[in-house]
């Protein structure tokens, strides 16, 4: 059950905490979830919109296996709701689920088999929205010894992050920004759902943790919100945790921007750096010094990435750095 009734039987929905109010035959703010016969129904399991091979940095994940490839797929929909979102036609979307292709679970994991995918990963839309879907995929790849990976904004219910995190290996959050105002007026959203989220992934599960925030200029990129959100993920989550500065391109409802400047994100990566995080990346721009991972200890590159491509590695197989033997964090072997 993912929902309750109210005393005057309307549907209570418990999948985010939006808990729409759903009365017979309407859905919810994630087009999703339809009242039906009075009970909530979860039209679109298994109608996807989107598979593709990947490579796992475009995800992105830097410390979860590099270069593999991964399966990608999503469904469509969202319970977010982000004025500058980069997949609007897929997320915002009201098409007819049965319009779309149909994959068991079984099937996305015997095509990960074929392609040679050791990994699959839940994305294009959150799969918080369809966690169902996505818990029946992950419990079958484990079966197959293939890892399950997240792209996930962390807007979940108590109920859906405690049943879907633990099953994943790795999580990507998508820190929009780190401010509520920002929340509330670009994503309706409540931003301390998310960090609670993170805090969880962290501390209660096994899944390999890391962050993205996308910088659109003159709204999330000041100086003193990237302080605090730097400062806010050592104390909660450490300083091993990685953050990506991504570069916001016009979107949807915020096409009258301008692009993300790479000084912009040179300026987060910096703040970032020097208030202690050990692995800081800037994306959505071609810039190799700033993509590349180097060992926390000694600086020695240790992953040079040209984009998605990794040209250099200096990773043994016991993740240790080649030159002083300090462990990179992540998941590499």
């Amino acid at each position: 059950m993912n929902y309750t009734k109210s005393d005057d039987n309307v549907l209570i929905c418990e999948v985010c905490p939006r808990h729409c109010r759903l009365r017979e035959g309407q859905s919810g703010f994630c087009h999703l979830r339809v009242n039906k016969s009075n009970k909530i129904s979860f039209l679109s399991y298994g109608h996807i919109t989107s598979l593709a091979i990947d490579p796992i940095e475009k995800k992105p994940l830097f410390h979860f296996f590099p270069s593999a490839n991964i399966l990608s797929f999503g469904t469509y929909g969202c319970n977010m709701g982000c004025k500058f979102c980069q997949n609007y036609t897929i997320t915002k979307t009201k098409a007819n689920p049965f319009n779309l292709p149909y994959l068991t679970p079984q099937n996305i994991v015997d095509a990960a088999k074929m392609h040679n995918c050791n990994s699959i990963a839940f994305t294009y839309n959150d799969p918080i929205v369809f966690y169902e879907y996505a818990i029946d995929v992950s419990l079958i790849a484990k079966q197959e010894s293939i890892h399950t990976v997240a792209i996930s904004a962390g807007y979940a219910s108590k109920k859906v992050r405690n049943e879907l995190f633990p099953l994943m290996d790795a999580v990507n959050i998508d820190l929009k920004a780190f401010s509520r105002d920002f929340y509330k007026k670009y994503c309706a959203a409540n931003i301390d759902t998310v960090l609670e989220t993170l805090i969880f992934i962290k501390h209660s599960t096994n899944a390999w943790l890391e962050i993205t925030n996308l910088l659109i200029e003159g709204i999330n990129d000041s100086d003193e919100e990237i302080s605090a959100m730097c400062s806010w993920i050592i104390k909660n989550l450490g300083k091993d945790v990685p953050i990506h500065f991504s570069a916001f391109h016009p979107a949807y409802k915020m096409t009258h921007l301008a692009k993300t400047s790479l000084q912009s994100l040179l300026k987060a990566y910096n703040i970032a750096k020097n208030i202690g995080l050990n692995y800081v990346y800037i994306g959505n721009v071609r810039d190799i010094r700033h993509s590349s991972t180097y060992c926390k200890k000694c600086g020695s590159l240790l992953i040079e990435r040209d984009m998605y491509n990794v040209t250099k590695y200096n990773i043994d197989e016991f993740s240790r750095c080649n030159y002083c033997n300090t462990i990179c964090d992540g998941v590499f072997m």
